[in-house]
């Protein structure tokens, strides 16, 4: 794909997106639409997914518009790792060339390396500056993404992400706790902890990302929890 994308062209993308998203009542039925739109907007593209996820890094709703995305996402989500939980959890694009010779989650590219996946793409869904989610799509060729893709992508997230969260909003309002609110990602907490993770134990960004969605997961509590007690521990060591 090329590095500028033309403006009318882009306007036409984000338009038709946001038109059909603002006519969705449920949260399932809008993230399978947006998954559908964001996979005919990228060209060459084998399949695109939308996830949203909760403050410990679990799915709470997904759409995807082939089996390999579905497969793809589930390895992801049931090995801890992957592009689009870094994605999620560092709140910023993510692309990956070549899984093939990418270094940076082995055990999701060892375990993909079957699919029809050779280029990923991944961008943060952030609503009132909190991650909930994130878009991706696969290509079964390397190569295939770049810094246009990257920028096409994010001009469909921003707006997503804004009546993502207002339909799933309205829908949980009587479900959703204060308490669980308040547990939303905090990004400066958690590059907090990744660089504590990888000062110690000589972790990657994604490494260390990865070790603190599984201990949330693990201990049934928040990202931002565990990032917390991390960073309180290591300063009081330090006092």
């Amino acid at each position: 794909m090329t590095d500028r994308v033309p403006l009318d062209e882009l306007s036409t993308a984000v338009g038709r997106i946001m038109g059909l998203l603002l006519t969705q009542e449920k949260v399932d039925d809008a993230v399978q639409h947006l998954a559908v739109a964001v996979k005919s907007s990228m060209p060459g593209s084998v399949g695109a997914g939308v996830s949203l996820i909760d403050s410990r890094g679990r799915r709470t709703s997904t759409g995807f518009t082939d089996d390999v995305v579905k497969e793809a996402d589930r390895l992801q989500y049931e090995l801890g790792s992957g592009p689009c939980l870094t994605a999620w959890a560092s709140a910023e694009p993510v692309l990956m060339d070549d899984v093939a010779t990418d270094p940076r989650w082995p055990d999701w590219s060892s375990a993909v390396k079957d699919l029809p996946i050779r280029s990923v793409l991944s961008t943060p869904l952030v609503a009132q500056g909190h991650p909930i989610g994130a878009l991706k799509v696969y290509a079964d060729v390397p190569h295939l993404y770049n810094a246009g893709a990257s920028s096409l992508l994010s001009s469909f997230a921003g707006p997503a992400a804004t009546l993502l969260s207002h339909i799933q909003g309205s829908e949980v309002v009587e479900r959703m706790s204060g308490a669980l609110q308040a547990s939303l990602y905090s990004r400066d907490l958690t590059n907090q902890a990744c660089g504590i993770l990888m000062e110690r134990k000589g972790h990657t960004r994604e490494q260390a990302l990865s070790e603190l969605i599984m201990t949330a997961r693990q201990l049934r509590t928040s990202l931002r929890d565990v990032c917390a007690e991390l960073v309180a521990e290591t300063t009081a060591r330090t006092t």
